[in-house]
């Protein structure tokens, strides 16, 4: 008798997708992959909403705004292990540099003027910034997967590279802890 396929959800959240482009970027390893593990939700099938608990939930990305808070909140709650992935969910990334803007009285209101009218590239003739009731609520500042809920590992990278995904989902499956090698994750 074989054993249970493991079933793994992914996310993007404040991300750019290259984490997931990097996990496609397994190729001949996805078969390997396919072979243990089942994906619930996840944009690899197009899948919305979790059909059961899930061993592993894959994070990228950081919290921007309530819905990735509310999606980073559901994953924790319906997977056993949590996995944020690619720098933008362990530091922040990119997204982060929003925080820098904590000088101003209002920094979220100072972010927004520079993004939608004071920057030399900008075209908006109306000086309008979003704010259509379906856009998710930003919040204050941009935060880290670990600052919102708990955090089981951290896969390093922008983005993880095909051959440190193989091996920290090999571990995952199997239930060990991802032991990364210095050479996969070091940046020089």
């Amino acid at each position: 008798m074989s054993a249970r396929r493991k079933r793994i959800a992914t996310t993007s959240l404040a991300g750019c997708f290259g984490c997931h482009m990097s996990l496609l970027d397994l190729d001949e390893h996805l078969f390997d992959l396919l072979a243990k593990v089942d994906f619930d939700r996840s944009p690899l099938n197009d899948k919305k909403t979790f059909t059961r608990r899930c061993d592993i939930g894959l994070i990228e990305g950081g919290c921007c705004n309530e819905e990735n808070v509310r999606v980073l909140r559901e994953f924790r709650e319906h997977c056993d292990v949590l996995v944020a992935v690619g720098q933008c969910a362990i530091t922040g990334g990119v997204p982060v540099m929003r925080n820098s803007i904590m000088h101003a009285e209002d920094p979220l209101r100072e972010c927004l003027e520079v993004a939608y009218n004071a920057s030399k590239t900008v075209q908006n003739p109306q000086n309008l910034i979003p704010n259509d009731p379906v856009l998710p609520l930003l919040l204050d500042k941009v935060y880290t997967c670990a600052q919102v809920v708990k955090v089981d590992y951290q896969i390093p990278g922008c983005p993880p590279s095909a051959e440190v995904f193989r091996i920290a989902l090999d571990a995952l499956i199997h239930g060990a802890p991802p032991q990364l090698d210095h050479a996969l994750i070091r940046y020089d």
